[in-house]
Protein backbone atom coordinates (compact mmCIF):
# COMPACT_ATOMS: atom_id res chain seq x y z
CA UNK A 1 0.00 0.00 0.00
CA UNK A 2 1.99 3.28 -1.54
CA UNK A 3 0.29 5.85 0.85
CA UNK A 4 0.88 3.83 3.85
CA UNK A 5 4.89 3.32 2.97
CA UNK A 6 4.98 6.90 1.72
CA UNK A 7 4.01 7.75 5.90
CA UNK A 8 6.17 5.32 7.21
CA UNK A 9 9.29 6.79 5.56
CA UNK A 10 8.38 10.37 6.43
CA UNK A 11 7.04 9.70 9.95
CA UNK A 12 8.61 6.00 11.01
CA UNK A 13 11.57 6.13 13.26
CA UNK A 14 13.60 3.59 13.20
CA UNK A 15 14.52 3.37 17.03
CA UNK A 16 17.15 0.11 16.70
CA UNK A 17 16.60 -3.42 18.12
CA UNK A 18 14.08 -4.08 15.21
CA UNK A 19 11.48 -1.26 16.79
CA UNK A 20 9.80 1.00 14.24
CA UNK A 21 8.16 3.84 15.94
CA UNK A 22 4.88 5.08 13.68
CA UNK A 23 2.63 6.49 16.61
CA UNK A 24 2.27 9.69 14.93
CA UNK A 25 -0.62 7.72 12.89
CA UNK A 26 -1.12 4.61 13.67
CA UNK A 27 -0.08 4.09 17.42
CA UNK A 28 -0.63 7.03 19.55
CA UNK A 29 -2.31 9.70 17.70
CA UNK A 30 -4.73 8.18 14.79
CA UNK A 31 -4.57 9.51 11.11
CA UNK A 32 -8.18 9.17 10.63
CA UNK A 33 -8.11 9.76 6.62
CA UNK A 34 -5.16 6.54 6.52
CA UNK A 35 -7.37 4.57 8.95
CA UNK A 36 -10.16 4.15 6.04
CA UNK A 37 -7.98 3.54 3.03
CA UNK A 38 -6.22 0.92 5.42
CA UNK A 39 -9.43 -0.37 6.50
CA UNK A 40 -10.99 -0.51 2.82
CA UNK A 41 -7.41 -2.07 2.05
CA UNK A 42 -8.07 -4.65 3.92
CA UNK A 43 -11.50 -5.55 3.24
CA UNK A 44 -10.75 -5.52 -0.59
CA UNK A 45 -8.72 -8.22 -0.11
CA UNK A 46 -10.58 -10.24 2.27
CA UNK A 47 -14.18 -9.65 0.46
CA UNK A 48 -14.26 -13.00 -0.86
CA UNK A 49 -13.96 -14.75 2.30
CA UNK A 50 -17.22 -14.28 3.61
CA UNK A 51 -15.84 -12.57 7.23
CA UNK A 52 -18.81 -12.37 9.58
CA UNK A 53 -16.40 -11.06 12.72
CA UNK A 54 -12.99 -9.14 13.11
CA UNK A 55 -10.45 -9.97 15.99
CA UNK A 56 -8.43 -8.13 17.41
CA UNK A 57 -6.30 -6.79 20.22
CA UNK A 58 -6.45 -3.32 22.51
CA UNK A 59 -4.98 -1.66 21.77
CA UNK A 60 -3.28 -0.24 18.95
CA UNK A 61 -5.10 -3.19 16.63
CA UNK A 62 -8.88 -1.59 17.03
CA UNK A 63 -8.24 1.35 14.87
CA UNK A 64 -7.46 -0.45 11.58
CA UNK A 65 -9.93 -3.76 12.70
CA UNK A 66 -12.85 -0.90 13.23
CA UNK A 67 -12.05 0.70 9.91
CA UNK A 68 -11.83 -3.02 8.01
CA UNK A 69 -15.01 -4.02 9.76
CA UNK A 70 -16.76 -0.75 8.94
CA UNK A 71 -15.61 -1.47 5.42
CA UNK A 72 -16.67 -5.55 5.45
CA UNK A 73 -20.01 -4.62 7.03
CA UNK A 74 -19.02 -6.59 10.46
CA UNK A 75 -18.72 -5.93 13.91
CA UNK A 76 -15.30 -6.20 15.59
CA UNK A 77 -14.56 -7.88 18.61
CA UNK A 78 -11.09 -7.01 21.21
CA UNK A 79 -9.55 -8.84 23.31
CA UNK A 80 -9.21 -6.73 26.73
CA UNK A 81 -5.72 -7.27 28.64
CA UNK A 82 -7.26 -6.37 32.02
CA UNK A 83 -10.60 -8.03 32.82
CA UNK A 84 -13.35 -5.94 33.39
CA UNK A 85 -16.13 -6.32 36.22
CA UNK A 86 -18.58 -6.64 33.48
CA UNK A 87 -16.98 -9.14 31.69
CA UNK A 88 -18.16 -12.56 33.38
CA UNK A 89 -16.37 -16.14 34.12
CA UNK A 90 -15.76 -17.94 32.04
CA UNK A 91 -13.83 -16.22 29.57
CA UNK A 92 -11.37 -17.59 26.48
CA UNK A 93 -8.10 -16.44 27.76
CA UNK A 94 -4.69 -16.47 25.93
CA UNK A 95 -1.05 -15.16 26.93
CA UNK A 96 1.52 -13.86 24.45
CA UNK A 97 4.76 -11.78 25.15
CA UNK A 98 4.17 -7.78 25.12
CA UNK A 99 7.37 -6.96 22.39
CA UNK A 100 7.48 -3.51 23.62
CA UNK A 101 6.80 -3.51 27.20
CA UNK A 102 8.22 -7.00 28.38
CA UNK A 103 6.49 -10.10 30.14
CA UNK A 104 3.42 -11.20 29.67
CA UNK A 105 -0.01 -10.27 27.81
CA UNK A 106 -3.43 -11.43 28.89
CA UNK A 107 -5.81 -11.48 26.09
CA UNK A 108 -9.50 -11.87 26.91
CA UNK A 109 -13.05 -12.35 24.97
CA UNK A 110 -15.72 -13.07 26.90
CA UNK A 111 -18.22 -16.17 25.11
CA UNK A 112 -21.37 -14.28 24.36
CA UNK A 113 -19.45 -12.45 21.63
CA UNK A 114 -17.61 -14.56 19.11
CA UNK A 115 -19.62 -17.86 18.15
CA UNK A 116 -18.58 -21.30 16.36
CA UNK A 117 -20.79 -20.05 13.03
CA UNK A 118 -18.48 -17.32 13.08
CA UNK A 119 -15.95 -16.69 10.05
CA UNK A 120 -13.12 -14.60 11.77
CA UNK A 121 -10.74 -12.67 9.95
CA UNK A 122 -7.82 -11.50 12.58
CA UNK A 123 -6.52 -7.48 12.42
CA UNK A 124 -3.59 -6.02 14.07
CA UNK A 125 -1.18 -3.32 13.84
CA UNK A 126 2.11 -5.26 13.57
CA UNK A 127 3.34 -9.00 12.27
CA UNK A 128 6.48 -9.27 13.87
CA UNK A 129 6.99 -12.26 15.96
CA UNK A 130 3.34 -13.38 15.78
CA UNK A 131 2.58 -14.37 19.39
CA UNK A 132 0.36 -12.04 19.88
CA UNK A 133 -1.77 -12.99 16.74
CA UNK A 134 -1.18 -16.97 17.45
CA UNK A 135 -3.05 -15.93 20.74
CA UNK A 136 -5.93 -14.24 18.90
CA UNK A 137 -5.95 -17.57 16.34
CA UNK A 138 -5.83 -19.95 19.49
CA UNK A 139 -9.29 -17.77 21.25
CA UNK A 140 -10.89 -18.25 17.57
CA UNK A 141 -10.00 -21.92 18.15
CA UNK A 142 -11.52 -22.63 21.17
CA UNK A 143 -14.26 -21.07 20.39
CA UNK A 144 -15.15 -23.31 17.56
CA UNK A 145 -15.25 -20.43 14.86
CA UNK A 146 -13.26 -21.03 11.93
CA UNK A 147 -10.31 -18.25 11.31
CA UNK A 148 -10.08 -17.44 7.72
CA UNK A 149 -7.44 -15.29 7.37
CA UNK A 150 -4.56 -12.81 9.06
CA UNK A 151 -4.13 -8.52 7.80
CA UNK A 152 -1.84 -6.23 9.27
CA UNK A 153 -0.53 -3.14 8.96
CA UNK A 154 2.82 -3.40 9.00
CA UNK A 155 4.69 -6.95 8.46
CA UNK A 156 8.48 -7.13 9.76
CA UNK A 157 9.96 -10.25 8.02
CA UNK A 158 13.15 -10.47 9.58
CA UNK A 159 11.26 -11.32 13.04
CA UNK A 160 9.94 -14.61 11.34
CA UNK A 161 6.17 -14.20 12.43
CA UNK A 162 4.96 -15.86 9.15
CA UNK A 163 6.79 -18.51 9.46
CA UNK A 164 5.86 -18.92 13.28
CA UNK A 165 2.02 -18.78 12.12
CA UNK A 166 2.16 -21.52 9.65
CA UNK A 167 0.67 -24.08 11.41
CA UNK A 168 -2.46 -22.00 11.31
CA UNK A 169 -2.96 -22.55 7.44
CA UNK A 170 -4.39 -19.22 6.65
CA UNK A 171 -3.87 -16.85 4.45
CA UNK A 172 -1.84 -13.23 5.90
CA UNK A 173 -2.05 -10.11 4.47
CA UNK A 174 0.15 -7.06 5.47
CA UNK A 175 -0.32 -3.76 3.39
CA UNK A 176 3.54 -2.66 4.06
CA UNK A 177 6.28 -5.44 4.57
CA UNK A 178 9.56 -4.53 6.06
CA UNK A 179 12.42 -6.75 5.27
CA UNK A 180 15.18 -4.76 7.10
CA UNK A 181 15.93 -2.08 9.75
CA UNK A 182 19.22 -2.56 9.71
CA UNK A 183 22.15 0.44 9.79
CA UNK A 184 18.89 3.14 10.87
CA UNK A 185 16.82 2.28 7.56
CA UNK A 186 13.79 1.19 5.99
CA UNK A 187 13.79 -1.18 3.59
CA UNK A 188 10.65 -2.64 2.43
CA UNK A 189 10.40 -6.20 0.70
CA UNK A 190 9.63 -4.32 -3.15
CA UNK A 191 12.58 -1.66 -2.88
CA UNK A 192 16.14 -0.35 -2.08
CA UNK A 193 17.17 0.37 1.48
CA UNK A 194 16.53 4.06 2.42
CA UNK A 195 18.77 6.04 4.58
CA UNK A 196 17.16 7.01 7.81
CA UNK A 197 18.63 8.53 11.21
CA UNK A 198 18.27 6.45 14.27
CA UNK A 199 16.03 7.98 16.67
CA UNK A 200 16.82 8.00 20.22
CA UNK A 201 15.36 5.22 22.12
CA UNK A 202 14.21 6.98 24.88
CA UNK A 203 11.54 9.71 22.56
CA UNK A 204 8.22 8.44 23.52
CA UNK A 205 6.88 5.32 24.04
CA UNK A 206 8.10 2.41 21.42
CA UNK A 207 5.79 1.59 18.37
Amino acid sequence: MEVLKQRILAEGKNLGRGILKIDSFLNHRLDAGLMVAMGEEIARRFADDRVTLILTAEVSGIAPALTAGYALGVPVVYARKHKPITMKEPVYIETAPSHTKGGETHLMVSPEFIHETDRILIVDDFLASGKTLHALARIVQHAGAELVGIACVVEKTFEGGRAFLADLNVRIEALATIVSLENGGIQFADSAPTARAVADSTDGRLA
